[in-house]
């Protein structure tokens, strides 16, 4: 098939792209390589097309002409919840205006269908756990908002254009070539740090939990996702709370090293809680998490610890 990744340079749409491209796909990565995305060119191999651009570009519809894809891979987003909290409006031209540009794109050429990264960010704080695809959308951050705008956009492309769509909705992501320098990923910020043997900040008590996925797990999901799934959203994740207090013990277990710890404040649009029931996800794309969190930490300490070995002194 021929594929177009939007993001495909950031640190999940990168790991996609590998998986693309070892089941024989043509990819073409469209990507902006924003400063706070983390998004790296050399993340993507020299033998994939590469376009610099943002989604939001005029010029967007012209590339899918010339490209023609059969399935667009939509992993390009302002996916900051702190970001979107200081500046909405631009979470919003992003994840809905940039949005919009690639579904007009992807119906123009008859693309059959738009693999959505959509978010455990969309429901909020629910009232019981575990989250699964029945549980009332109720969005804290403006981030979430947007996602779960998306998935309504898709929803009527879908019904009046005739563009089918898989939206996943995922809990906390980590791996390798997560940006151990941004806002977004508790993971690779703490091994950042910890490779640095300085201290780390701990948010709100340090009680409140995520759904931590590893970064291949998700890969290979979206692999399930091009010839499964259509019309329907699914909750992704490993029914499993794993708190930020958590996250560090575990890195203390696999480096020896005890960072100090500075408290700091609830971050603004912060959920308390997640925790996400991926059953439907098994059933109807055949997809499981297969990895445990102690291997992905580790398997994510290695990749970064070897980064830091290979660089100029």
């Amino acid at each position: 098939m021929r594929i177009i990744v939007t993001g495909g340079a950031g640190f999940i749409g990168s790991h996609v792209v590998d998986a693309y491209l070892a089941s024989g796909h043509d990819v073409l990565v469209i990507d902006s390589l924003w400063e706070h995305g983390g998004g790296q060119r050399s993340y993507i191999p020299d033998r994939v097309s590469f376009l610099h651009m943002d989604i939001r570009n005029g010029e967007l519809g012209r590339i899918f002409t010339e490209f023609k894809p059969d399935i667009v891979n939509h992993h390009a987003a302002q996916h900051s919840v702190a970001i979107s909290s200081r500046d909405p409006r631009y979470d919003a031209e992003v994840n809905v205006v940039g949005l919009l540009n690639v579904l007009d794109s992807a119906v123009k050429v008859g693309a059959k269908k738009v693999i959505f990264a959509s978010s455990g960010a969309t429901f909020g704080t629910p009232d019981r756990f575990p989250i699964d695809e029945s549980t009332p959308q109720r969005p804290t951050s403006p981030y979430g908002i947007t996602k779960m705008v998306a998935e309504h956009y898709l929803r009527f492309y879908r019904d009046e254009k005739g563009l089918d769509f898989t939206a996943l909705r995922y809990g906390n992501v980590y791996g390798p070539r997560q940006d151990p320098n941004g806002e977004a990923g508790v993971v690779s910020i703490f091994i950042g740090k910890f490779l640095k043997h300085e201290g780390v900040r701990i948010d709100w008590d340090g009680e409140q939990t995520r759904d931590y996925i590893f970064v291949k797990d998700i890969a290979d999901l979206n692999l399930k996702a091009l010839e499964r799934g259509s019309g329907s959203c699914y909750c992704i994740g490993t029914n499993t709370k794993t708190s930020v207090n958590t996250i560090y013990r575990t890195l203390v277990d696999i480096t020896g090293f005890e960072a100090p710890v500075t408290p700091g404040p609830r971050r603004p649009g912060d959920a308390r809680d997640a925790q996400f029931d991926a059953s439907l996800a098994a059933r109807e794309l055949g997809w499981t998490a297969t990895t445990s969190l102690p291997d992905g930490m580790r398997a994510t300490y290695e990749y970064f610890r070897n980064l830091v070995a290979r660089a100029p002194a």
